[in-house]
């Protein structure tokens, strides 16, 4: 009698093959290298019985573990890189059988609190029937060391939570669903998810982080949905709106964003589009607002298209802001002249016009922007600030959007400092910031550093918190990158032209002597950066400078260029620690000299071995530097947050990641908010300095070869700049002043709302 599969027939490749070609094979899934959870794309090793040496199969592989034991349908081919592979059209998957693949199938993450040596615990002592005790009788778990009363019951919870995902799977494996999407299902709507899916299966692709369009589409297709359905048209248009505020629109004008829609659905005609438009509109699932100044150049579709929460945002801010400055000023906490000679004297240094100006205004405005680049005195002025606050025992608050910024601003101050997040105390069980209208801050001067990097929902939150009775001053590159967030608050608020500007344009001597900083200021000028004496070669006789070109033109030989400087050649030359010290920053996620690769490759040097988790292809390995990768106030821990993994617990699928001394766990389903940050992208680095950056500039990055984008990167450098590339891509980068427009009424709201 034939053996039941667990997801026969689970799913079927677009390679169709013909009877000739096909073959077959069967054997357990050893390992799974990599895998796609929006394609299904997977990797794998396979072990076919009495083979020494597994096989790779390549192909749309849902819903399978390591441990497991597939049968496949498909053909072998001979790729010209990675050599024979069997690539797959169709598969079955059985439950394991043997004491060696349970095992495997328990130690690869499937149940929490089982890794490795619990998984060879239990194999030893209940043998080729675990899985049958662990369904039927968990209670004999306790006969095994190390499961005690906390474990076990964990353990038949998931197991509990994995039967019903089986069902749900059940009900999904005939529209190519994978395990971690069933779950992520499960976990979101329980025991309704089949009847949620079956009302509308485009509920995943807004409501389910990391679960596109496609994906629900190929779904929802496949549950037999037409594709002119207004059910269809609707998602694709919530979709794309999502979409465009990851990409730091605000909302998209009313023909652009038909536009976008049709061509996601694939569809010519407007018809279903602008319908279902008007549907989403009625049931208050967007906003649309009239763009016309006056009813005599009215257009229709002349109007802007924005999701509810984002409007609200946006509104909100500008209507916020406006109230604040339109009140009269808050009486000076001290007459402007005497200010100017105590920090003087405190400081002992004397204040040039420039700076005498911006105290002068900072004392006496309401709101305030200071705004320059690196070697202008920005942080002089805090330190200015801060310390006639001090001597005044006037209250002052300080917070900058990440840990690292408000970190260096705590230093550079001596006066505690705060993420926004947490100045704003986020409360998990609230749902939302403890501080707001109803319960502002208390301060007398409130500063926020590195404000280019504050997007319009976090500025939003801000401003609802202002305290009453003090004054705001906003420090800023105006020059740096956007915010990787919806909005481009910084540039708005200078260019609305109703808030106080400081634009601070002398370089002080001692910046005047750093490479870095010279070349910031002259590439924004649209001038080459200066490389100093023999700074091209970078060799040991050189002298030793802050600002390194290196030539290199073919993107694998750049990357190992770049892994030998970590690893050796800079911590050799300036004493600088390869993981503490050196951070990579690239333009782009892809590519020999993108940040997915050049992690791989420092993993391999700088940490090659020690206890481990895998997740998707990814090894988190102890010691690893790591970025978290979403905002999450449960654990407190936000979007670029970089830490360290202290400890691996490989038993129980955990490890720990160490953030500016905070500990933080995390279990393995938390592990898709974690990545390597060995290398990261510009934009992932604003707002933090490093001792040493290293920069890759390649052709290949022509999409995002833009001069603020050079301009932030070269930015984030304290001690010491690598450039790693040709001078051709650095040439596009210095003359590219394009920048990618982003759909935002802040400003317009703003002139709107403060007198000229």
């Amino acid at each position: 009698m034939a053996r039941p599969a667990l997801y026969p027939n689970v799913w079927s490749g677009v390679n169709t093959l013909s009877e000739t070609q096909t073959a077959q094979i069967e054997g357990e899934l050893t390992h799974i290298v990599y895998t796609s959870e929006e394609t299904g794309f997977t990797v794998a090793r396979i072990l076919p019985p009495g083979q020494a040496r597994p096989v790779t199969v390549v192909g749309s592989l849902h819903a399978v573990n390591e441990g497991e034991t597939l049968q496949l349908t498909g053909q072998w081919v001979q790729h010209k890189r990675f050599g024979r592979q069997f690539q797959v059209q169709a598969y079955s998957v059985f439950r394991p059988t043997t004491r060696e693949s349970i095992e495997r199938y328990l130690a690869s993450g499937l149940v929490p609190g089982v890794g490795p040596a619990m998984a060879k615990r239990l194999v030893e002592r209940f043998g080729d029937e675990t899985l049958e005790i662990i369904e039927k009788e968990p209670a004999r778990l306790h006969e095994v060391a190390g499961f005690g009363p906390r474990r076990v019951a964990r353990i038949r919870a998931v197991w509990k939570a994995q039967a019903e995902i089986r069902q749900i799977m059940l009900f999904l494996q005939q529209f190519g669903v994978s395990i971690s999407l069933a779950t992520k299902i499960y976990n979101e709507y329980g025991d309704r998810a089949i009847p949620v899916l079956k009302e509308n299966p485009y509920r995943l692709a807004h409501e389910l982080v990391g679960v596109g369009f496609k994906t629900a589409d190929r779904i929802a297709r496949a549950m037999g949905i037409e594709p002119d359905s207004d059910k269809r048209a609707e998602a694709g248009i919530l979709f794309v709106l999502q979409e465009a505020v990851l990409e730091g629109h605000t909302f998209l004008p009313y023909e652009p964003l038909l536009q976008r829609v049709r061509a996601l659905l694939e569809i010519e005609d407007d018809e279903v589009p602008r319908r279902s438009l008007a549907n989403l509109f009625e049931r208050k699932h967007v906003i649309l607002e009239d763009l016309n100044d006056d009813m005599e150049s009215f257009e229709a579709n002349r109007k802007a298209v924005y999701l509810p929460a984002f409007f609200a945002a946006e509104q909100g801010a500008a209507s916020l802001l406006a109230a604040f400055v339109n009140q009269p000023p808050p009486a000076p906490l001290f007459d402007s002249a005497r200010a100017v000679e105590t920090a003087q004297s405190a400081m002992e240094m004397t204040f040039d016009p420039e700076q005498r100006h911006a105290v002068d205004r900072a004392l006496k405005e309401r709101c305030l922007i200071i705004t320059g680049g690196p070697g202008t005195g920005k942080t002089t002025l805090v330190r200015i600030l801060v310390g006639l606050c001090r001597e005044l025992r006037s209250t002052c608050l300080l917070a900058a959007p990440t840990g690292r910024a408000a970190k260096r601003l705590q230093e550079v101050t001596g006066e505690p400092a705060r993420t926004i997040h947490r100045l704003l105390e986020y409360s998990f069980q609230k749902g939302g910031f403890v501080r707001n209208e109803k319960n502002p801050l208390e301060a007398d001067l409130l500063i926020v550093d590195e404000t280019s990097m504050i997007d319009v929902v976090l500025f939003y939150h801000l401003l609802k918190a202002l305290p009453p009775r003090g004054a705001l001053i906003l420090i800023g590159d105006a020059d740096q990158l956007p915010s990787v967030g919806p909005g481009r608050v910084l540039t708005d608020l200078i260019d609305c032209g109703r808030i106080g500007v400081v634009r601070l344009s002398r370089i002080y001597r001692q910046a005047q002597e750093s490479l870095i900083i010279t070349n910031a200021h002259r590439i924004l000028e649209g001038e080459a950066p200066l490389e100093g004496e023999k700074s091209r070669t970078g060799e040991n006789d050189d002298p030793l400078q802050d600002f390194y070109f290196i030539e290199e033109q073919d993107p694998e030989q750049a990357a190992e260029r770049i892994v030998s400087l970590c690893a050796e050649r800079i911590p050799q030359r300036f004493g600088l620690h390869p993981l503490d010290d050196i951070q990579v920053i690239t333009p782009m996620h892809r590519g020999a000299a993108g940040a997915e690769n050049l992690n791989a490759l420092l993993q391999e040097r700088l940490n090659p071995s020690g206890a481990s988790l895998h997740r998707g292809g990814t090894v988190y390995r102890e010691n690893d530097k790591v970025m978290q990768t979403r905002n999450n106030y449960e654990k407190e821990v936000f979007n670029g947050d970089i830490g360290r993994i202290r400890s691996v617990n490989e038993e129980d699928n955990e490890l720990v990641v160490v953030y500016d001394e905070q500990a933080v766990q995390y279990e393995a389903a938390d592990l898709d908010e974690l990545a390597p940050a060995y290398a990261i992208t510009v934009h992932k680095s604003q707002g933090n300095e490093y001792p040493a950056v290293i920069l890759p500039l390649l052709t290949q990055h022509y999409m995002l070869l833009q001069r603020n984008l050079l301009y932030t990167a070269l930015t984030r450098g304290k001690k010491l700049v690598v450039v790693v590339g040709s001078r051709k891509a650095l040439h596009m980068a210095i003359q590219n002043t394009k920048t990618r427009e982003r759909f935002t009424r802040l400003r317009e709201r703003l002139r709107q709302g403060i007198p000229a």
